[in-house]
């Protein structure tokens, strides 16, 4: 456990060791990332996990308004993102042991975010989280055959492959942000392509005055639960 600015947030400071015991046996494995973003692959590649990329086409077009609250609708996002690749990937041979795929979203408890459309809207993304908290929510969903002499997944997803979807929250605290302040760290261009218009390991770890939870969650895939999950479900 560590402080920024005074909030108690968890950085994982063991993650290397977490899976380090069966690290050679993961690693003898086919494993696929599905997500092209390049944090989640930095945080992964970081523990020495090796792994192959895969970029889902699922277009991310569900109904904010048809689901009861935010981690409903990241759960579905997630889940539907992992089918897409699992429908290809697993027609090839041979065909991945496991295969992670996530998601991950800014809340206030009520609107959700996900990555900017232009820059005003990244703007006003921000000024909304001003002198406030938010929300950072990620569902992470593993994907392994049944016949899988490796992994065995929490639930039954079809005839062929289980499933394990878990979820992680984090709360991030800004102060009040002069507008100045806001439109040249959005000038920066680095808003445009992370959920909530901002990126906690770069430039925008500056506007941010402190966190409750995972860090690397706010970064976009929760380390150390996702490091537990996968020894849950690891064939010892």
């Amino acid at each position: 456990m560590s402080t920024l600015g005074g909030v108690v947030f968890s950085f994982c400071a063991i993650r290397a060791t977490m899976l380090q015991p069966i690290l050679h046996q993961l690693n003898s494995t086919r494993i696929v990332l599905a997500s092209s973003s390049p944090r989640r692959k930095q945080i992964l590649g970081n523990i020495n996990l090796k792994f192959d990329t895969a970029k889902s086409n699922f277009e991310e077009n569900l109904d904010k308004s048809s689901f009861s609250s935010p981690i409903e609708y990241v759960r579905e996002t997630a889940r539907q993102k992992m089918l897409e690749v699992a429908q290809r990937l697993y027609q090839e041979e041979p065909p991945p042991e496991l295969i992670i795929g996530a998601d991950t979203i800014v809340t206030d408890g009520k609107n959700i975010f996900e990555k900017p459309s232009s820059k005003d809207h990244a703007i006003q993304m921000l000024t909304s989280f001003s002198g406030k908290s938010h929300k950072v929510l990620t569902c992470v969903v593993l994907v392994t055959p049944k016949s899988s002499k490796t992994f065995k997944g929490r639930d039954t997803l079809n005839d062929q492959l289980d499933i394990t979807q878990f979820e992680e929250i984090s709360e991030v605290f800004m102060p009040e942000l002069p507008k100045e302040v806001i439109k040249s760290y959005v000038d920066t261009g680095e808003s445009m392509d992370k959920a909530g218009g901002y990126g906690i390991q770069a430039i925008g770890g500056s506007l941010i005055s402190g966190i409750r939870g995972d860090y690397f969650n706010v970064m976009g895939f929760p380390l150390h639960k996702f490091c537990v999950e996968l020894r849950n479900i690891y064939k010892m």
